[in-house]
């Protein structure tokens, strides 16, 4: 059975939690513009520099209070974007990991359940080990080498145990904008660049990338929709993490000397790194009845062809932030045939 709609439509009100981080920060204003004055959307308390309309600081931690956000507005619907993905804070610190990812999880899943809204939460690639060759489906079992990718099993196992009516979605790198222009995969490795720092990624940890944009649709299609269960949602092409360095160095116009390459083992062991994560997406589509990820960065000709390909600057390339925001953050509309 497909979840094909030519309109969703949405229960509303709906509540987008976890904004701070890519996803839920890019889904924010999607979501608002397209359902003006019935979106609200919840940060942690702590970060007080995201405000804006439709904006709260409510910790997903506090049951309390998220309870009670639910009696006042009434949400039909809840995004669940809550998660801390930082790896090495979570080794260090797992039980703020667990505040994060697991007691959130059971919170707001809690809160879906008690006021019957539709519930879609996002979970991690990173709930696998790598040590195959990817191409994960959602039936294979999890085995996280991360304190962040075990608390996010748990949170999946936390939302199930809910009875909530939900779908956990598993994402991958979500690639768009952040709200402090470095945090994210994009933003992190360019923030360094534009800062002449180096940054070291590694040859042999590969993940599914998404643009935001692609994934807000998909979000909106099983808020909509009637399905629960598990899906894959990561984006057709597969890349390294140097790989997408690489695309990041070049396309912003970095010196590329400032990107260093090993093995993820040559990382040293904190935190420990996943190797080939990638997702299968076939469940997904045909859940939706058509691909709906455009490969990340659209464009063969963005796509990195061998290690040192980021030094190989053409005289017409723009090289700038601008480049890198059009292209990276965002994708060109496909062209439209002829006749």
């Amino acid at each position: 059975m497909s979840l094909q709609f030519s309109t969703p439509i949405l229960r509303l009100p709906l509540l987008i939690t976890g904004i701070s981080g890519v996803a839920g920060y890019n889904a924010l204003p999607y979501f608002q513009q397209r359902y003006p004055g019935q979106v609200l959307g919840i940060r942690p308390t702590q970060t007080w520099q995201l405000s804006g309309t439709g904006i709260l600081a409510v910790d997903t931690q506090d049951r309390d209070g998220l309870f009670e956000l639910f009696e006042i507005h009434g949400f039909r619907s809840v995004l669940n974007c809550t998660g801390n993905c930082a790896l090495k804070s979570c080794e260090l610190d797992p039980a703020m990991a667990r505040r994060t990812n697991v007691v959130s999880a059971m919170n707001v899943s809690a809160a879906a359940k008690a006021f019957g809204a539709r519930l879609v939460h996002l979970s991690s690639d990173l709930v696998f080990s790598g040590v195959g060759e990817g191409g994960y489906v959602e039936a294979d079992p999890v085995d996280p080498v991360t304190v962040y990718g075990k608390t996010m099993a748990e949170g999946e196992e936390a939302v199930w145990a809910s009875g909530a009516e939900a779908v956990i979605l598993r994402i991958s790198l979500p690639m768009g904008p952040s709200f402090n222009r470095h945090a994210g995969a994009i933003d992190w490795i360019q923030s360094r660049f534009r800062h002449g720092r180096p940054a070291t990624l590694y040859f042999d940890e590969v993940r599914s990338c998404t643009y935001t944009d692609d994934l807000n649709r998909v979000f909106e299609l099983f808020l909509a929709g009637g399905q629960t269960g598990l899906y894959h949602a990561g984006g057709p092409r597969a890349l390294t993490l140097y790989q997408i360095a690489q695309i990041v160095n070049r396309i912003g116009g970095y010196d590329p000397h400032l990107l260093k390459g090993c093995p993820r083992l040559d990382a040293g062991p904190m935190p420990p790194r996943a190797g080939n994560v990638s997702m299968n997406g076939d469940k997904l589509v045909a859940a939706l009845g058509h691909q709906p990820f455009q490969p990340w960065p659209v464009g063969d000709e963005l796509f990195p062809t061998h290690r040192s390909w980021h030094f190989e600057r053409m005289d017409d390339e723009p090289g700038s932030l601008q480049w890198l925001s059009e292209r990276l953050y965002r994708y060109p509309p496909p062209r439209r045939g002829v006749g």
